[in-house]
C-alpha cells in the first residue's frame, strides 16, 4: 500500500497508530486557510476527530519523493464543501511536508460518473 493510500485510511479512522508511522515527526502541513502551520502533533490531533470528512480520495501522482492527491471535503462545522488538492513530500519514507489548495463546491455538486 502506498504512503498516501495509508495515510488517508489512518486520518479517517483516526488510527493514531498508523499515522505515527507514516508521518515524519518534523513534518510541516501549510493548509489553505488561515496562514497556519501544523505539526505532526497537529495533525495527529485532527485526526479522526469527524470535523472532517473527506471522500472521492485520489492519488493522482506519487513516487519515493512527492504525492499528489485529492479528495472532497466536507466540514462538520457546516461550511461549503470543498475539492482539496494536496502537494505531499517524502523524506525517509514518511509524509514531511503538505500543501492544500481548495475550490469551495456549491450545495449540489456532483462527481463525474456518479
Amino acid at each position: 500500500m502506498s504512503i498516501l493510500a495509508k495515510y488517508e485510511a489512518a486520518f479517517e479512522s483516526g488510527d493514531k497508530e498508523q499515522l505515527d508511522a507514516v508521518i515524519h515527526d518534523d513534518c510541516k502541513f501549510y493548509p489553505h486557510v488561515g496562514g497556519a502551520v501544523m505539526t505532526k502533533g497537529d495533525i495527529m490531533a485532527f485526526a479522526g476527530t469527524g470535523a472532517v470528512r473527506t471522500e472521492s480520495h485520489r492519488i493522482l501522482f506519487e513516487n519515493d519523493e512527492v504525492g499528489v492527491g485529492h479528495s472532497i471535503a466536507h466540514f462538520a462545522n457546516g461550511s461549503t464543501s470543498e475539492a482539496v488538492l494536496a502537494f505531499y513530500k517524502f523524506h525517509e519514507g514518511k509524509i514531511i511536508h503538505v500543501e492544500t489548495g481548495a475550490t469551495p463546491l456549491s450545495d449540489d455538486y456532483q462527481l463525474i460518473g456518479q
